[in-house]
């Protein structure tokens, strides 16, 4: 029910990010999604791709610091206030979203999210028949 989704801890200065990127180029890796949250010191770089497990093995190779983490992604329909209804259901059941970021894929919203109760979050997601997309899904529409 949930996707790997890469934490790469870049420092907050020229020439980082392009490091990374160089690396997930060379290995042929395809970014899907992703998303930076920056400190003045440095940034971690989340982001979803067609085969996380080789992309965390190159980029430790290249002395990158990274790890790989699990996160939900819900298929949304791409129409105003659905990501509002999808937050609003973990929000009823209690559950804190740690952090979110979304995109269009297709015509379908999707929305990638982490929360402070995996388990809790999954059983609301079965509860509410709530949509969600794993990474050959997400792969096959790139």
């Amino acid at each position: 029910m949930t996707i790997p989704q890469l934490s790469i801890f870049i420092e907050n200065r020229s020439g980082t990010l392009i490091t990374v990127l160089d690396v997930l180029k060379q290995a042929g890796i395809q970014i899907i999604a992703s998303t930076i949250a920056d400190t003045a010191e440095y940034g971690i770089y989340r982001l979803i791709c067609n085969e996380p497990s080789r992309a965390c093995e190159e980029l430790k190779k290249a002395g990158v610091a990274v790890a790989l983490s699990d996160v939900f992604a819900l298929e949304i329909d791409d129409q105003p206030g659905r990501a509002a209804d999808a937050v609003k259901t973990f929000s009823e059941a209690g559950i804190s979203i740690t952090y979110m970021y979304s995109f269009l894929l297709r015509g379908k919203g999707i929305l990638v999210f982490r929360t402070d109760d995996n388990d809790h979050a999954a059983q609301v997601i079965t509860d509410n028949q709530l949509k969600t997309i794993d990474v050959t899904a997400l792969s096959a529409l790139v």
